[in-house]
């Protein structure tokens, strides 16, 4: 199989920039939890946040859905919070609904599905952190 392509910093500028709606799965509903962190940070920043978690109605207020098939209108990102054995479910979704990135979390590695999804036309981030990117990139004047 082939190597997952590295995504290098003009390159996740561009993302970024081209970036509205951004998919949360697993995003939980407890501040203290690093998707709810990331979340904040992102709707700050002026993205769209959709929460994806079937536990929950609503996380920070906001409408929250239970599979990203259930997401009315074009999902830019697919940020994961969820265990690596779950990714290979999420790529499946994230092709369905024609999302155009998917951002694996720190901790998040699933080589095999990442692979696939790459090959498949997403682009592809794993086991970074959005928001310390996007404000690593902020803070040196490339955003």
């Amino acid at each position: 199989m082939s190597e997952l392509k590295i995504i290098n910093d003009e390159e996740l500028c561009r993302i970024l920039s081209d970036t509205q709606r951004i998919a949360v799965v697993g995003m939980s509903p407890k501040p203290n939890r690093p998707s709810n962190q990331v979340a904040a940070w992102l709707m700050a920043a002026g993205f769209e946040v959709i929460p994806v978690n079937p536990g929950q109605s609503t996380i920070m207020g906001l409408k929250c859905y239970p599979d990203l098939e259930s997401i009315p209108g074009q999902v830019d990102i697919v940020d994961v919070f969820r265990r690596p054995a779950e990714v290979p479910a999420i790529v499946d979704s994230a092709l369905k609904i024609r999302a155009k990135v998917l951002w694996l979390q720190l901790g998040v590695i699933h080589a095999e599905a990442a692979r696939r999804a790459q090959a498949a036309g997403l682009r592809v981030i794993m086991d970074r952190c959005l928001k310390v990117e996007h404000k690593r990139l902020k803070d040196a004047g490339l955003l």
